[in-house]
């Protein structure tokens, strides 16, 4: 009895130490990340995703905790606050910080698909096989700032936009104050006479609704129609040059980061990769369904882009390009790596796509008979 009582306290203590051990081994991550858009844009729908992927990838040690845009910090002090650990990261758009450095833009929404014909997939070619991933890296530290970045959520191409009145040429799209987004794409519109205006998405419907503007971008059907565009403006174009790519990206504190295990760093990598294929398959087919929600049920009207917006908004972009890359050396480096990229790529990838294009049209045809 003696013999069997002291195993028994034995194999208890074992179990005991052993369970302090395995909680002392357990140790939680909570990435607190400020978006600069409200918590109920499909972006963050898609950015919890992939928090949740991270959460099973690392059996729950890394949590990803998505705070709605202003929750710590403005939406402009986002990456600011991120670098400075005042938040332990952000999600935008790279291109909103191409006030600090104009290569941002390339990476984050470049404008007419970076003057050589990159449509959003062929990006993610570029990316993850062409040297963009390795320059992405590179872009924080020439930036100057304590952060590592993932590229989570590639869409495109945007909507041109929405607009009071229809528009039948630049004549009449320069009557307008249009929303554009940040950096070169909205500076390619003041180049072509637009009077653009960027500001944060949460604030574009209250602006448009006290006619702060008067026009305005945002996305594609289903983000546009979450936002409530459809409640203000209701002639609709789809086809715009200004995001042919464009990404919504996470982005850690350095430190925060480092502070991760090799598994942990892993799991995220993998967890970002997987959401660039998801996000393209949501965005289609959601667009899709609020298109035909948006046009069948809430008045707006569809429209084709003028023509000559095309040639104008392409020739200034081109414009605007070739002058940052001449002032730049690190935006020359990124536009180059995008060229030589795109004068194997793009031959093969827009000849594909035309038949992709044009099968579509002709079923899309078929539904209006």
């Amino acid at each position: 009895m003696y013999l069997k009582n002291t195993l028994l306290k034995i194999v208890l203590a074992a179990m005991a130490t052993f369970a302090v051990s395995a909680s002392a081994l357990f140790s939680q991550t909570v990435i607190k990340v400020q978006s600069v858009i409200p918590a109920t844009a499909d972006e963050v729908v898609m950015l919890n995703e992939f928090g949740a992927d991270v959460a099973a990838l690392t059996n729950n040690e890394v949590i990803i905790e998505v705070l709605p845009a202003g929750a710590v910090v403005g939406v402009g002090d986002t990456l600011d606050a991120v670098d400075q650990g005042l938040i332990d990261g952000g999600f935008a758009w790279t291109h909103y910080w191409s006030g600090k450095h104009p290569a941002a833009m390339l990476f984050g929404s470049p404008v007419a698909g970076a003057g050589v014909g990159i449509d959003n997939i062929a990006f993610l070619s570029w990316f993850l096989y062409g040297g963009g991933k390795e320059l992405y890296d590179q872009l924080w530290d020439e930036m100057g700032v304590n952060v590592k970045g993932f590229m989570l959520q590639p869409v495109g191409p945007e909507a041109l936009g929405w607009f009071k009145e229809p528009i039948n040429s630049m004549d009449d799209f320069r009557k307008y104050r249009f929303r554009a987004p940040p950096g070169i794409p909205g500076q390619t519109y003041k180049d072509i006479g637009v009077a653009s205006v960027a500001m944060g998405g949460g604030d574009i419907l209250p602006a448009l609704e006290q006619g702060t503007i008067d026009a305005a971008e945002w996305c594609c059907p289903k983000p546009d129609s979450v936002f409530g565009f459809q409640k203000v403006l209701k002639n609709y174009y789809l086809q715009g040059l200004h995001q042919v790519v464009v990404n919504a990206d996470i982005y850690i504190n350095g430190d925060v980061y480092d502070s991760l295990t090799d598994h942990q760093k892993k799991a995220i990598e993998v967890a970002a990769n997987a959401s660039l294929t998801k996000a393209l398959g949501y965005r289609i087919y959601e667009n899709g369904k609020a298109l035909k929600d948006l046009t069948e049920n809430h008045g707006v009207i569809l429209h084709d882009t003028p023509a000559d917006y095309f040639p104008a908004y392409m020739n200034a972009a081109r414009a605007t390009l070739e002058k940052n890359a001449a002032d730049n050396a690190f935006f020359a480096e990124v536009w180059n790596s995008q060229r030589a990229f795109a004068e194997i790529a793009v031959p093969f990838w827009a000849g594909a796509q035309t038949s992709n294009a044009q099968l579509g049209k002709a079923f899309a045809d078929s539904l209006k008979q």
